[in-house]
């Protein structure tokens, strides 16, 4: 799961932020384009698994850099992620409502699911409990990069909610192993901590 976070959001971060800093916005979003183009090339010529994180991001990347190439807009490119959020927030709460929430259907790509183990009825709940939580995390998410690009310059608005997103998504990723890890071990698939 670190790496595929790792992969599909911390490095394209960091490579977008110091290229902003060090050479240009345009810069920027070619950069961490390019990195996540290649991350996917990378792992389909390697006959590796791509993660559904990485192509939901890729995806997301890729739109957002043809918008910003043809308008160069910084504050539309900018704002695209909350809307993105927003979008992202409908589907896992909307997700609630059908018989597999989203998180049932990602959790495949951070550990091996089976169908006997997705109908334990503590796994089962667990995924409507995360799908839910990460539904509120994005919806925190998506508030708060739209009160900092408000509030900030383009610099200090990257800077910042490069950190404060990272710091967010960071506690939400703890509580979602943690969270899992609980059940797993009421569901006897993990030793009991002594």
């Amino acid at each position: 799961m670190a790496v595929s976070v790792a992969v599909a959001v911390v490095a394209p971060a960091v490579l977008f932020a110091t290229t902003l800093v060090v050479v240009s916005l345009t810069a920027a979003v070619v950069v961490a384009l390019a990195w996540m183009t290649s991350t996917m090339c990378w792992r389909k010529a390697t006959r590796r698994p791509v993660s559904g994180l990485l192509v939901l991001a890729l995806g997301i990347m890729t739109v957002k850099t043809a918008f910003m190439l043809a308008t160069g807009n910084a504050f539309i490119y900018f704002l695209q992620p909350v809307v993105v959020d927003l979008v992202v927030a409908t589907v896992f709460l909307g997700s609630l409502w059908s018989a597999v929430p989203v998180v049932a259907r990602l959790a495949p790509d951070f550990y091996p699911v089976d169908a006997s183990l997705a109908a334990r009825p503590g796994v089962r709940s667990l995924f409507r409990g995360l799908t839910l939580f990460w539904g509120i995390v994005i919806l925190a998410k998506g508030s708060l990069t739209l009160g900092l690009l408000m509030s900030l310059s383009t610099v200090d608005f990257v800077l910042i909610k490069g950190s404060a997103i990272l710091t967010l998504t960071l506690l939400a990723i703890v509580t979602t192993v943690a969270w899992s890890v609980s059940v797993a071990r009421r569901e006897g698939l993990l030793p009991v901590a002594r």
